[in-house]
């Protein structure tokens, strides 16, 4: 590849045999015997970790929000000061089902590891006990026995060596496959604190809004019956009563979609616990959106190479296909096998364990697949072409994490100006509400200057309050851009282990 990964790419000739000798090596196939040598006495290319592109800095590092220092190792949500996610967060890392499950792959990759290092060992190991009895006919004019039985007791194996190393590039895979799980993990992490920290905020977005829409409801209240009493006294006509109603009516209608939010949220909430579906918004009322810091440390883009989890799995992964080249090159040369028995055979049972019963025989092998040439070579144009693709998916992953980053950064700056200029707006028309109802109380302006004040208001608390919500959301999409927090929930832990508590049918919020 002209990027230059850090595998080392093979070239393939005719394919020719060399059926000289296991020496010729450099005849046989892809590997030269210095190379072979080098490379600990394996054939394919040993690994190195392919370039990745990032910046040299994020586009908004000027920003007073952005700094630039090192992004600890820890638990990001506690930035917020809210214990109740603090709570969620510790719920959804026991309970959490999808979590789980990506420990139960550790598990497994840790095992297959253990089988392909069990390769090294004979391939096949039998302990066997075997009894035979055969009536001989005689009517084929041969000087047979009648009948024959024969007992046999022992043990017999079979070892093929690990000459070229195949054994050894198959521990390779199954070594990086198991580190691969292991980010899977934490990448899985990542995403569950990412996700309940989300869905905790829009639920606090929703009741916040909910507030904003009542307390909106309230003002309009009194204003639809200040206009029906002065409607009935005959001092107003009947536009702004209709207008009165109208605007109370448009507030009302409101209030169900951000109930319905407040409510989906939740669920969504209850399934990252790991818990059946209960009315979760109704036990978390009562509290406000959490408030972020208005600066968040992120490090340097080079950073994301070490911190995101899914990027070094994607890594691992290239880590992984590069052993299998190794693997099917080794096809090209011959297979070195031993195989053995070693026990006791007699005709009678009475003599199976006797000294000179004792039966031992060696059969070395050899097995040279040299008119297979064309499949194998494919096999491992194949394999190549498999690792340069696993070298791209690597090299992209990184391009989209160095974006997710930049995305949250410009979501997060961008939020926070907006609730700037939001609460100004806010506090203007709260002051321009109480004056044009004055007014209208006094019979100096008509009902039409509260109907307009009173509905910018309505509108500006309810982006007031999404805006809000924006700032926790966009920092929450900034940690875990950065690949932030799954590192903290882990320390002190020498593996993943898997979590079987059962999961609570309601949450509790810590004291």
């Amino acid at each position: 590849m002209k990027n230059g990964p850090g595998w080392r790419s093979t070239k393939y000739g005719s394919g020719k045999a060399a059926i000289l000798a296991v020496v010729l090596l450099s005849a046989a196939g892809c590997t030269r015997l210095n190379q072979w040598v080098q490379n600990g006495f394996k054939v394919g290319p040993n690994y190195g970790p392919p370039s990745a592109p990032t910046a040299s800095e994020w586009i908004d590092h000027a920003e007073s929000s952005v700094m630039s220092t090192p992004v600890q190792d820890q638990a990001w949500w506690g930035v917020f000061n809210d214990p109740i996610l603090n709570g969620l967060v510790e719920t959804a890392r026991q309970q959490n089902l999808t979590l789980q499950s990506a420990a139960a792959r550790i598990v497994e990759a840790r095992s297959r590891r253990s089988i392909a290092a069990g390769n090294l060992f004979p391939q096949s190991q039998q302990a066997i006990s075997n009894y035979a009895h055969a009536q001989v006919t005689r009517n084929i004019g041969l000087p047979l026995p009648g009948t024959v039985n024969v007992f046999a007791d022992g043990f017999n194996a079979s070892w093929e060596a690990d000459f070229w190393g195949r054994y050894r590039r198959t521990i390779e895979t199954a070594d990086a496959t198991l580190d691969a799980s292991v980010e899977s993990y934490g990448n899985a992490m990542v995403m569950l604190v990412s996700e309940v920290a989300t869905n905790y905020i829009q639920l606090r977005t929703f009741q916040q809004r909910l507030a904003f829409a009542h307390e909106n409801l309230n003002i309009l209240q009194r204003s639809t019956d200040l206009a029906q009493s002065r409607f009935d006294a005959g001092t107003t006509t009947e536009l702004d009563l209709r207008q009165a109603k109208a605007s109370l009516a448009q507030t009302q209608a409101t209030i169900p979609p951000l109930e319905s939010g407040a409510r989906l949220a939740a669920n969504q909430l209850c399934v990252l616990l790991g818990m059946p579906v209960s009315d979760l918004a109704a036990q978390l009322d009562g509290a406000s959106i959490p408030v972020a810091p208005p600066e968040v440390a992120i490090g340097i883009p080079a950073d994301l190479l070490r911190r995101r989890p899914d990027v070094r799995r994607a890594e691992r992964q290239v880590a992984a296909q590069c052993a299998q080249i190794g693997i099917a090159e080794a096809d090209f040369y011959p297979r070195l096998a031993v195989n053995g028995f070693i026990g006791y055979v007699a005709n009678d049972f009475n003599d199976l364990f006797r000294g000179d019963s004792l039966t031992t025989f060696v059969l070395p092998s050899l097995q040279w697949n040299i008119l297979n040439y064309g499949r194998i070579v494919n096999n491992v144009r194949a394999q190549d072409a498999l690792t340069q693709a696993a070298v791209l998916d690597y090299q992209q992953t990184v391009l989209n994490a160095g974006r997710e980053v930049e995305d949250a950064l410009v979501q997060f700056i961008q939020a926070q100006r907006q609730t700037k200029a939001l609460e100004q707006s806010v506090d203007e028309y709260r002051r321009a509400v109480e004056i044009a109802q004055t007014q209208f109380e006094g019979g100096i302006a008509d009902f039409n200057r509260v109907y307009t004040s009173q509905s910018q208001l309505v509108t500006q608390l309810d982006l007031l309050g999404t805006a809000r919500g924006n700032i926790a959301l966009s920092l929450v999409q900034v940690y875990k851009a950065i690949g932030g927090g799954w590192d903290a929930m882990c320390q002190g832990e020498d593996s993943v282990e898997l979590v079987n508590q059962p999961a609570s049918s309601s949450f509790i919020a810590p004291e």
